[in-house]
C-alpha cells in the first residue's frame, strides 16, 4: 500500500444534528456528484450503476451502499458505510497508485471484483464491482465490522494470489 493515502472527510450524522434525513441526503449528494454526474472510472473504464428496483427514487446501488442486510427487501441503514460514502470515488480510481489489494471473486451471480482499503487508524473498507460481459457496476462499499470479516477477505485474497504466477517463474 502507498505510503500516504489522502481521503475525503466523512460525512458525519453529528454534523446534520442527529438529523437522518439531511444526512441521508448529504449522504446521496456525494453519491450523486461522485457516480452520476462525474461517472468515475476504474482502470479507465466507466462504472455503470445498478438503478432498479429504484430506492426512495434513488439508485439502487446507492441502497446497497448505504444499508445492509442479507434481505434485499429489509436492508438496515448502516452510519458506518454512508459515513465513508465520500471514500468509494478515490479508492476507486486510485486502487493502482495507492497499490491496494484487488482480486476476482466468484459469486453465484457471477464475477466480482474485490478493493481493499486497509488503514491503521480505521476499519478496513472494501468496494466491490460486478464484472460484466460488457461493463462493469459499481455494485457495493462497505466496512469490516468484525474480525473475521477481515480474515475471510484476507483467506480469500491470498488463496486468489497463490493462483498467479511470480514473477520469474514460468
Amino acid at each position: 500500500m502507498a505510503d500516504y493515502i489522502e481521503l475525503p472527510e466523512m460525512i458525519l450524522l453529528e454534523h446534520f444534528n442527529g438529523n437522518y434525513e439531511q444526512f441521508i441526503d448529504a449522504v446521496y449528494e456525494v453519491f450523486d456528484n461522485d457516480f452520476i454526474r462525474h461517472k468515475t472510472k476504474f482502470r479507465g473504464e466507466v462504472l455503470r450503476m445498478k438503478w432498479h428496483p429504484v430506492f426512495k427514487e434513488r439508485a439502487y446501488t446507492f441502497y446497497h451502499m448505504t444499508h445492509k442486510g442479507k434481505d434485499e427487501q429489509n436492508r438496515e441503514p448502516d452510519l458506518r458505510r454512508c459515513e465513508r460514502i465520500p471514500w468509494a470515488r478515490p479508492v476507486i480510481e486510485n486502487c493502482d497508485s495507492w497499490k491496494l489489494k484487488i482480486w476476482p471473486q466468484k459469486r453465484k451471480r457471477g464475477n466480482r471484483l474485490c478493493i481493499w482499503l486497509d488503514l491503521e487508524d480505521e476499519p478496513d473498507y472494501f468496494v466491490i464491482i460486478d464484472v460484466r460481459k460488457n461493463y462493469k457496476l459499481l455494485w457495493t462499499a462497505f466496512v469490516a465490522e468484525y474480525k473475521h470479516e477481515k480474515r475471510k477477505k484476507l483467506k480469500e485474497y491470498e488463496a486468489w494470489l497463490k493462483t498467479q504466477k511470480s514473477p520469474g517463474r514460468t
